[in-house]
């Protein structure tokens, strides 16, 4: 027999036996289910609205939090995304109105990955409506615990999501599962002066020292202390310190004096008046006094 006629019959075999030739029927015989998972496959589902999609059929979101990117960070990611590909997808919706896809998350992997000349990006589709606060809470969140939103630009979103939504700080940082105080450091980064927000956002004032001038009531000192702050670079342990040496003000005297009448005379005495100075004031008030009396009981 040759080499053809032997694959020949053999590949006949082959078909038979998997039709069930040569294997006994048993009749009434229990059902066998599916077969069960490997460890691999237990547990696991797969994601069925993940796409590829063109590059140019995707547009930033107008209302993305985050208004700046690194180009030096962006050309970093984009050498990644030539080398070892998109380790992972980005989250868009569709926009009828514009007919593209809007991204949700993930607009400096697809700013990225246009600039590496890909022309797809792995995405997310993310379905049903969305509405515009729900949208931003999305980004709000992913950028804060991916990419680090600039400051500024952090605080202005926790105050958009608080006027939109009429929520106290507390209720914010609840919803956005953030921390208490860090809602309050941001938004108190929107009372310094336009310059020192820019030296926040340039990295020339940490965070933490603006949060301390910020505590300054009075503006033109704040301005000052900012300027200072930078100049000789300070922490804000040290311009605490500062911004409480000046609180620490001397307090006025106080004296209370209640005769067996009951009537009762609180006189208060200015930080750096004499007693002397004190006691001509106050006589003079009684004086004054004693004048609007009379001219009372003349009338």
């Amino acid at each position: 027999m040759g080499k053809l006629d032997e694959l020949m019959r053999s590949g006949a075999a082959a078909a038979a036996e998997s039709m069930g030739a040569g294997v006994p029927v048993v009749h009434n015989a229990p059902r066998q289910g599916p077969p069960p998972l490997s460890a691999q496959l237990e547990g696991v589902t797969r994601v069925k609205n993940v796409a590829s999609i063109p590059v140019g059929k995707i547009e930033r979101d107008p209302n993305q939090p985050r208004e700046e990117f690194e180009t030096e960070s962006l050309g970093r990611l984009a050498e990644s995304l030539k080398t070892r590909g998109q380790l992972q997808p980005i989250r868009v919706r569709w926009d009828e109105g514009q007919g593209v896809y809007l991204i949700v998350c993930g607009e400096r992997r697809w700013r990225a990955a246009r600039m590496a000349g890909l022309a797809t990006v792995s995405a997310v589709i993310v379905e049903g409506p969305l509405s515009a606060d729900e949208l931003l809470a999305v980004q709000l969140v992913e950028n804060a615990l991916r990419e680090d939103l600039r400051p500024v630009e952090q605080a202005k979103a926790y105050k958009t999501l608080i006027e939109r939504n009429g929520w106290t700080i507390r209720q914010a940082a609840e919803e956005l599962a953030v921390n208490h105080s860090a809602v309050v450091r941001a938004l108190a980064l929107l009372d310094l002066p336009k310059a020192a927000q820019t030296d926040v956002e340039q990295g020339v004032l940490t965070p933490t020292t603006a949060y301390e001038i910020a505590k300054v009531s009075d503006q033109v000192e704040r301005e000052e202390l900012a300027r200072r702050a930078v100049a000789e670079k300070m922490t804000g342990a040290e311009v605490r310190a500062i911004r409480e040496s000046k609180s620490t003000k001397p307090r006025p005297r106080r004296i209370d004096s209640r005769d067996r009448n009951g009537c009762t005379i609180s006189v208060t005495i200015p930080d750096g008046l004499g007693d002397d100075d004190a006691l001509a004031a106050l006589q003079r008030v009684v004086k004054n006094w004693k004048k609007a009396q009379t001219s009372q009981d003349a009338a």
